[in-house]
């Protein structure tokens, strides 16, 4: 009876939902069809809220190349946040998640209020580490609205994402992620720069990795 009235919410709000994870990841990808490619000055801002109790801040540079290529460039890392810039590529792009994941449609949720689609990720190769992952998808605008990852350990890490117009794009503005894992805690924002959109492909280093 839940998962019905998510799926008449969800068909009020968005019509066209799709009905396996497939369409959804496609729908996603589709998100401004004439942006090729980008670049994006990245800054954040790290705070430990457990020993060592440090505080980190990394700047980077954020690329992105249609339709599957996503990274981050840390300027610099200090040996004990390797781990907190690895996270900020993992979320990376949809186009890439189906390259080493298993993604089926889990249902409906809602968060913060709002009807959302909910992704679940499991890696082909079976981790001893990462359990599965969560996606939460606005089915009005098929931004991705959360990721949760959650460790074997026990650990979780959830991250948050607020998106702003940029002249004809949607492009990501801010992230928050909550790091509970064994060990660690911490809280980690990040805020997004002017956006160069369409540029010259030597510009876009991400075709450079394997």
């Amino acid at each position: 009876m839940i998962a019905f009235l998510f799926a008449a919410v969800l068909a009020l709000a968005a019509p066209s939902v799709p009905d396996d994870a497939q369409g959804v990841i496609a729908k996603m990808i589709a998100v401004n069809p004439s942006l090729q490619n980008y670049k994006a000055r990245v800054h954040v801002n790290v705070h430990m809220t457990s020993f060592p109790w440090l505080s980190p801040q990394l700047d980077g540079t954020s690329y992105y190349k249609r339709p599957d290529k996503y990274e981050v460039v840390f300027d610099r890392v200090p040996g004990y946040a390797k781990g907190f810039s690895k996270l900020f590529n993992d979320i990376g792009d949809p186009g890439a998640w189906q390259k080493d994941q298993n993604i089926t449609l889990d249902g409906f949720q809602t968060l913060n209020g709002r009807a959302v689609i909910v992704l679940r990720l499991t890696k082909k190769i079976h981790s001893d580490i990462l359990d599965h992952t969560l996606a939460y998808v606005d089915p009005a605008t098929y931004e991705l609205l959360q990721m949760e990852w959650y460790y074997t350990s026990g650990g979780k890490i959830t991250m948050t994402q607020k998106y702003r117009t940029q002249g004809s794009y949607t492009v990501l503005a801010s992230q928050h992620a909550d790091i509970h894992i064994p060990h660690v805690s911490a809280v980690a924002d990040s805020t997004f720069g002017t956006y160069d959109t369409n540029v010259a492909a030597a510009e876009i280093p991400v075709d450079q990795k394997p």
